[in-house]
């Protein structure tokens, strides 16, 4: 009988490891980057061009550590621009519209508005007074053995003032004039950058009201170019 309890014991914390963090692969974050060198990005092959961004979200998971629960949504992305010649990136960056922030997971009237509204005030994205985010790319390199990805593409994220530099994996091609990049899920921690609320570190906080610190993140990126550059 006490084999059983231990064994039932045993799946019941698997699933509560399996349920406290939203899928995909964690991401460090360090201290943010300056742009790398480019002057030796013409020897890549390909036409070098500067493509304007024509659409892009940012698609959230977010859960608590007790019992699974978990939410979803989207946040836009306003505008941004990319450098690359061919598939290779060369620079770039974005504007993340925090006012966006939009919750997919539920109906209007069952919770929707209350969730949008606090993950819009102080105690997470503060979007009245930090209305937007950025992410500068740094560095992008070709992927090896990596699954859905073909660069790895490194960049400072500012989140509520605080820049820090995270490299994620992505999917970038490029098709006559246009540029797409889609990330497969990664996670970053967001107390990283000072986004603590409902953190297992705060003292006194009831294990079943503590969120999980990960959040799990999908981009999707749609640029068009004009003309080459010369």
């Amino acid at each position: 009988m006490k084999a059983t309890i231990n064994l039932v014991s045993f799946f019941f914390l698997l699933l509560v490891v399996a349920c406290s963090s939203p899928e995909g692969k964690k991401v460090e974050a360090t201290e943010a980057k300056t742009p790398e060198n480019t002057t030796a990005a013409p020897a890549a092959s390909g036409v070098l061009a500067n493509y304007n961004l024509n659409k892009g979200t940012l698609n959230w998971t977010g859960s608590k550590v007790i019992g699974g629960s978990s939410h979803s949504g989207t946040i836009s992305i306003a505008l941004g621009d990319i450098r690359a010649k061919g598939a290779n990136i060369i620079s770039g960056q974005f504007t993340i519209d925090m006012k966006s922030i939009e919750n997919t997971d539920m109906k209007a009237g069952d919770g929707k508005e209350k969730l949008e509204g606090h993950l819009k005030n102080a105690d997470f994205f503060d979007v009245d007074k930090f209305p937007t985010s950025t992410f500068v790319i740094t560095s992008a390199t070709p992927a090896t053995g990596v699954e859905d990805a073909t660069h790895n593409i490194t960049g400072n994220l500012t989140l509520k003032g605080v820049s820090k530099s995270i490299t994620f994996p992505a999917n970038v091609a490029v098709v006559d004039n246009k540029l797409t990049a889609v990330s497969p899920s990664f996670v970053i921690d967001r107390t990283q950058w000072g986004i603590e609320y409902g953190s297992g570190s705060i003292v006194g906080l009831a294990k079943d009201k503590v969120i999980s610190n990960d959040i799990a993140l999908v981009l999707n990126l749609e640029a068009t170019s004009s003309a080459p550059l010369q």
